[in-house]
């Protein structure tokens, strides 16, 4: 799924600066020679952020990792990213980011949940995934960017770089061939047809009821639906004004989501379950589970926010 909040760098400079910075990076490695062995898999932090993404992004793409320890997904997704990283052979780097500790970087790139995975590219940061993906997908989306990267601003990667002796032979899993229907709808929320999209994933999802992606993009297309159009400062000032009033309080807790603020949306909506009643209340709960299906259930905030409407409903 596209992802929304990137980091603002406008500051960077445009293609054509770009592709000059990659022909004389290009040029420095060629002088130097062989030099000491480049690492392609860095772990990256606040501090180092400019010149170890930004600066390097004019030569190499840069692919982000936002982790963190306690995330499952994490530890499923990272090691294949490091794999496919050293097997690439110097056409992407790899940058890892702490989201504990990088709290900032969190938010300058609008990232809603971990693990997140996102390339910068002469300095334009694009998003690229989020969740743990399948190998094929995370292979075809690196040979992506790469083509990109190299079409658009002439960067094709660290010279004299070797894929990790022995990273060919690792089993690659068989590509799963796409689903058209699922395209579609991902193509309808991408260019904003959001009832097209709501119905393209309701199609799918009649015909596989278990597509996590279906369930996914269906909650996102419908959020983004209910607020379109809406006026917040007047959605905010009803709900502060009538806490008792269940349509203002489901308006707010959307516009909240759609903000980035999740722990929000999550708490108004289990304390309006908790203080109300009957159809209300049970509006309110469906509510809040459409809400958790846009993060994840293996999102921190999701498990904790269940473990509160837990408590409120029994």
């Amino acid at each position: 799924m596209s992802m929304s909040g990137v980091v603002d760098l406008s500051a960077v400079k445009a293609a054509g600066e770009a592709k000059q910075k990659a022909e004389e990076a290009r040029a420095r490695s060629a002088e130097g020679g062989g030099g000491d062995p480049v690492s392609l898999v860095i772990d990256v932090d606040e501090a180092g952020f400019e010149e170890q993404v930004l600066q390097r992004s004019a030569e190499v793409p840069v692919v982000i990792d936002f982790w963190a320890e306690w995330c499952e997904p994490c530890k499923q997704l990272s090691p294949v990213l490091e794999r496919l990283t050293r097997e690439y052979g110097g056409r992407v780097l790899l940058a890892k980011i702490d989201a504990d500790s990088n709290q900032m970087l969190m938010q300058q790139f609008g990232v809603q949940g971990i693990p997140a995975v996102f390339a910068v590219v002469a300095g334009q940061a694009l998003p690229l995934f989020q969740g743990a993906a399948p190998e094929a997908q995370i292979r075809q989306t690196l040979d992506q960017l790469i083509q990109v990267s190299e079409e658009r601003f002439g960067i094709t990667g660290l010279q004299g770089v070797e894929a990790e002796e022995g990273a060919e032979e690792a089993p690659q899993a068989p590509e799963e061939p796409e689903n058209p229907a699922l395209a579609a709808a991902q193509q309808a929320l991408d260019t904003g047809d959001l009832n097209g999209a709501v119905q393209a994933y309701k199609n799918v999802l009649s015909d596989d009821p278990g597509s996590t992606e279906a369930r996914v993009g269906l909650a996102m297309a419908e959020l983004l639906g209910r607020v379109q159009g809406l006026d917040a400062q007047q959605v905010r000032k009803e709900a502060a004004d009538d806490p008792a009033d269940v349509e203002a309080q489901l308006r707010a807790a959307d516009l909240d989501m759609a903000g980035g603020h999740v722990e929000d949306a999550f708490g108004r909506l289990v304390e309006t379950v908790k203080k109300s009643a009957g159809e209300s209340r049970e509006t309110a709960r469906l509510r809040l589970l459409e809400l958790f299906e846009v993060i994840g259930a293996e999102d921190p905030r999701v498990v904790t926010a269940r473990s509160a409407l837990a408590r409120v409903l029994f």
